[in-house]
């Protein structure tokens, strides 16, 4: 928590500082919208766990996943439910108080119309569905690539931009955000914030993360599937 409220003050300061060079405002997002997106996007990053554990992939690498696929479950929804609960206390240790740490000391865009709070709940916990997906795909690399900590590192080091992290994916130029957002990223960080901020139609967001949430899981379920079908254990 600590760490992502010292992140949101750097982030602040450099956002604010571009901002004030172009006049106030770049592609709708003033002071406050600029604030609200920081520290939103702060509390959502370890609410979604975007940069994850790996600990599946490493128990593929130690053949321990055995263990888990004789367990009487499917193991893609034991994870999730898994990491779904394990949300519920990032909600109150790493979503809420960077938020709060924001409304209270700096400029911020609260919703217009009270709506937009339960709707955002909604997308955050789709995204982080979509989070655990992506995630999921990269540990069950681990049966083919036996080692995947460099797909892992890639994942950890562009993620963040993608995603609408970095920067609003608003301030790229205009092909890059038309691209982006036919892809599943920015339904893992940048839609929530719309949602919150009121940028776009939420129920067309919502359709949009839905979407993304189910063909998403569905990849990890079929490359479970084709990677149960022979599971060799190291070393016998």
């Amino acid at each position: 928590m600590t760490t992502n409220v010292v992140f949101g003050l750097l982030r602040v300061a450099v956002l604010v500082a571009a901002l004030k060079a172009a006049d106030g405002e770049i592609a709708d997002y003033g002071i406050a919208a600029t604030n609200t997106y920081v520290w939103i996007g702060q509390g959502l990053l370890g609410f979604i766990l975007l940069w994850g554990t790996n600990e599946l992939a490493e128990r593929v690498r130690s053949g321990d996943v055995v263990v888990d696929l004789y367990r009487p479950w499917n193991l893609q929804s034991a994870l999730l439910a898994e990491d779904v609960g394990r949300s519920g206390f990032a909600f109150l240790t790493r979503l809420a108080p960077p938020v709060l740490f924001g409304m209270l000391l700096f400029p911020f865009q609260f919703p217009e119309n009270a709506v937009q709070w339960p709707l955002f709940l909604v997308s955050a916990l789709i995204a982080l569905v979509i989070s655990f997906a992506f995630r999921f795909l990269i540990d069950v690399s681990a049966f083919w690539l036996i080692d995947n900590r460099g797909l892992y590192g890639f994942w950890n080091v562009t993620s963040g931009l993608l995603c609408g992290l970095t920067v609003p994916i608003a301030f790229f130029p205009e092909w890059a955000r038309e691209a982006l957002w036919m892809t599943p990223f920015p339904a893992l960080l940048q839609a929530p914030i719309d949602v919150f901020l009121g940028h776009g139609s939420a129920p067309k967001l919502l359709l949009y993360q839905a979407f993304w949430a189910v063909v998403m899981l569905g990849l990890g379920h079929l490359a479970l599937q084709r990677a149960v079908r022979k599971v060799v254990v190291q070393g016998g």
